[in-house]
């Protein structure tokens, strides 16, 4: 997914905001809204149903959505466990990346109602412990929908994560890393 240099600044700033813990900051710049009213269904689906077992739909019923008219895609305020989302990606972005995605932080926002601390900088981005768990999901989502390991590298990749990390990543999901190399991710 390309990035222009705009949404790149707008990803850094939100990413200085979560690492300096100005939490209060993150909700300023959106509105806030019930999770249902924009992701209708996720109770029934069995992916969340394993993050969240017979809480699943008590918690998405709690759960709200900050939307964010800057910077990045999606995340969790680990603040308030909100999830965050920015309204541009959830319109133009690809619907199999927003879905996992939305799957990814469904995990944060369980590991947020248990108290894990969620940016844990004692680790890298691609091994933390609360990442990896989260991308264990969405890998495993991913490869129910019968994605291939080239579409699941595809969806593994950020901006903000090298190319080295993106492999790092992929061989710890059990993602065939060849596809990296032969795909031209690492650039």
């Amino acid at each position: 997914m390309a990035i222009d240099g705009r949404e790149l600044l707008e990803t850094v700033a939100l990413q200085l905001v979560k690492a300096l813990r100005l939490y209060r900051f993150q909700s300023i710049i959106g509105t806030v809204h019930p999770f249902s009213d924009y992701f209708r269904g996720f109770e029934k689906v069995e992916a969340v149903r394993r993050i969240f077992g017979e809480k699943t739909e008590q918690v998405l019923r709690d759960l709200k959505v900050e939307f964010l008219w800057i910077g990045g895609y999606m995340g969790v305020n680990s603040g308030n466990g909100h999830l965050m989302v920015n309204p541009k990606y959830l319109n133009k972005g690809d619907k199999t990346d927003i879905y996992l995605d939305v799957i990814h932080e469904l995990v944060h926002v369980r590991q947020f109602m248990e108290g894990k601390e969620l940016f844990d900088s004692h680790y890298s981005y691609t091994e933390r412990p609360t990442e990896v768990e989260a991308y264990r999901h969405a890998v495993e989502e991913a490869r129910r929908l019968s994605l291939s390991d080239e579409r699941i590298c595809e969806y593994l990749k950020t901006e903000w994560m090298s190319g080295k990390e993106l492999e790092q990543l992929a061989s710890t999901m059990n993602v065939d890393r060849k596809q990296i190399q032969e795909s031209g991710f690492t650039e």
